[in-house]
């Protein structure tokens, strides 16, 4: 149980489930730095999960033929910032994102990204594990971020 709630991984194995509530009102680097607080965990075997959608605009969905260009141009800008480092532009997404207001709307499908990636650390290594798209607009992208290891 989790404050009251079966946990489903509880329910086969001892796993202990917590949910992190978004602050819709608060900035990237706002959620980028509460990752930043919760990274001393993962070296206890705490795994921090960000889960939404590198692009998610419900309101257009299922309106284009192929993939909307302004889902693709995102996408790629995100994966190739993450990918390359330039960090401080995903978290200043809304800023130095292509197109960003209309591929989040809202925040609440993209901050839980920056949770994750600031759990890993400014120096994390980045790869993409999945890629596809949900009604032409939505990418479906997912990332691990590697903590960078001390030398």
């Amino acid at each position: 149980m989790v404050h009251g709630y079966p946990c489903y991984s509880c329910t086969q194995k001892d796993i202990p489930v917590i949910q992190l509530s978004l602050q819709p009102q608060k900035d990237g680097l706002h959620h980028y730095n509460v990752g930043c607080a919760l990274a001393p965990l993962t070296k206890e075997g705490v795994l921090i999960i960000g889960s939404g959608s590198a692009t998610h605009n419900s309101h257009s969905r299922g309106s284009y033929e192929t993939t909307a260009p302004w889902a693709k141009t995102f996408d790629s800008w995100l994966n190739d910032a993450l990918i390359n480092g330039r960090f401080d532009e995903v978290i200043h997404y809304l800023e130095k994102g292509p197109y960003a207001k209309t591929a989040h709307p809202t925040s609440d499908h993209f901050v839980p990204l920056l949770v994750a990636l600031g759990a890993a650390g400014e120096a994390a290594k980045t790869k993409r594990v999945h890629h596809s798209w949900a009604h032409q607009t939505m990418s479906m992208a997912s990332f691990s971020f590697t903590p960078a290891t001390s030398a």
